[in-house]
């Protein structure tokens, strides 16, 4: 891909799209063509489809196409799509990725595989990432969230496979620190903030933009941090950062993505509920995620 293309598609923030579900916990495809909808609206770049807040894990393979089909045809114009590939066997991967770019999606964001973590070295990630990425008919992001599967991505292989053409970045979801990914940032391989929690200081380290939960509930919040990043604004950036944190910690930080399913709730989106074994959140725990949200000057 041209160099000021990608840069293009990925200076932004992408809402990592939760999948709702009804009452019954069938998909409420009506309702995330709503969310797209609003989200069509706003000013966002783009999405990323089947993530942790899409409760990837928790999709039937019919399901992961029919919600990546939908969010492809329902986008905004102009917006971006990243495919979240989350499987365990390289041949999965292999078959949704070319399923993904029949569907419209730009990007495969690549979870490393979690189940057998222990013979997850570098060597084997290696191969793994980087012939994916020789087979794939999209470019491919490499996503590092060690939370969700228990492997972490090294710096020194983080290194290795940005050198691959076919790789085109990667979204740093860990609390370790975005730091030491930012080092590769370049023309041809872009470093995407995974949290709200440290997008504005991502972007002072040259991130181009992020992925980031908070903007399933409050994308214009995220697009004013983002705004401000992109303009290396410490003096307001500082401050509204720090704001940005303690709503994110109130939402995803305090109960995942049941917070952020809440959130969206109580801000006019169709979150849903979860799919279990994810509960929903009580009433009392929706009521207090209220008063915050509400002493933040979200809600009236």
């Amino acid at each position: 891909m041209d160099p000021q293309m990608l840069l293009q598609k990925m200076s932004g923030v992408f809402v990592p799209i939760s999948t709702p579900f009804r009452q019954d916990e069938e998909v409420d495809y009506d309702a995330l063509r709503f969310n797209l909808e609003r989200y069509a609206e706003s000013k966002v770049l783009g999405h990323l489809a089947l993530g942790s807040n899409g409760e990837n894990r928790s999709l039937t393979e019919e399901e992961k196409l029919r919600v990546l089909e939908t969010i492809v045809r329902h986008k905004g114009r102009g917006q971006v799509v990243m495919a979240g590939a989350t499987y365990d066997a390289q041949r999965d991967t292999e078959r949704f990725l070319k399923q993904a770019v029949d569907l419209g999606a730009d990007f495969g964001l690549v979870l490393s595989p979690g189940y057998f973590r222990k013979q997850m070295t570098d060597e084997v990630l290696f191969r793994y990432f980087s012939t994916l990425a020789d087979g794939a008919p999209l470019p491919l992001l490499i996503y590092n969230a060690p939370a969700f599967c228990g492997v972490t991505v090294s710096p020194a292989l983080a290194g290795r496979l940005a050198a691959h053409p076919n790789i085109a970045g990667m979204k740093d979801s860990a609390s370790s620190g975005i730091e030491e990914f930012l080092q590769f940032e370049s023309e041809s391989f872009h470093v995407l903030a995974g949290s709200a929690n440290f997008l504005f200081r991502a972007m002072l380290g040259g991130a181009p933009g992020g992925t980031v939960s908070l903007a399933n509930s409050f994308p214009g919040v995220a697009m004013e941090l983002f705004r401000l990043g992109q303009a290396r604004d410490e003096e307001r950036g500082i401050p509204f950062q720090a704001r940005v944190t303690r709503i994110n910690r109130a939402i995803s930080g305090a109960f995942g993505v049941a917070g952020v399913k809440a959130a969206m709730n109580l801000a006019g989106f169709k979150g849903g509920i979860p799919r279990r074994p994810l509960l929903p959140l009580t009433v009392a725990q929706q009521a207090e995620l209220k008063r915050l949200l509400t002493e933040e000057g979200l809600l009236t």
